[in-house]
């Protein structure tokens, strides 16, 4: 599968976090729609971008130590993170905290908090010696797209999509991780 379609599915399933977050946010809007689109873009975007840049960039130097088997840990990694975010979905733990965009702590955290999958992405990259800024970049641009589409869909979809979105994203991410191993068995 080709690069730049891989980091585009692989973007899709990492912002479904931030879809959550930014469809509670649309749902219970305390600023102008516009403005908490843009705010919860950037920050989610760049976060996402950035922390999948870490991962990478955090990992480069001992992937070497593990290239005869980092598929494996690349796809564990995968399995893992989608498999928490199926279990999430499933099981209706806590409501999606409401951002207010106006402080700039409690969107930071909630970048934080939703990127962290990102950055065990990032990782991935590096063990399986894939190179990450185009990557990273298709990644923040759809974590962006996707939480100000959240924002505007908000007030229609918070009680019908709920927390699928999680579980559509984390089979995403299993499939990806699934095609790594399938590609490093039948390729190898």
């Amino acid at each position: 599968m080709d690069l730049l379609l891989t980091s585009f599915l692989i973007g899709i399933g990492l912002s479904m976090d931030c879809l959550a977050v930014a469809i509670a946010a649309g749902a219970h809007l305390k600023v102008s729609r516009l403005k908490t689109a843009a705010i919860l873009a950037l920050f989610f975007g760049a976060f996402q971008a950035g922390m999948t840049l870490a991962g990478f960039f955090l990992a480069s130097g001992f992937a070497s130590l593990i290239s005869d088997f980092d598929h494996w840990v690349a796809a564990l990694m995968l399995f893992a993170i989608g498999g928490k975010m199926i279990y999430e979905g499933v099981h209706d733990g806590e409501e999606e905290e409401i951002p207010d965009v106006m402080n700039l702590a409690a969107v930071t955290y909630l970048a934080v908090a939703t990127s962290i999958d990102a950055l065990a992405v990032g990782i991935s990259f590096a063990f399986l010696g894939m190179p990450v800024l185009s990557p990273a970049i298709i990644i923040g641009v759809v974590a962006a797209l996707v939480s100000c589409a959240g924002v505007f869909l908000g007030g229609r979809l918070a009680h019908v999509l709920g927390r699928r979105a999680d579980i559509a994203g984390g089979l995403i991410l299993i499939l990806i991780g699934l095609r790594i191993l399938l590609e490093h068995m039948i390729l190898a």
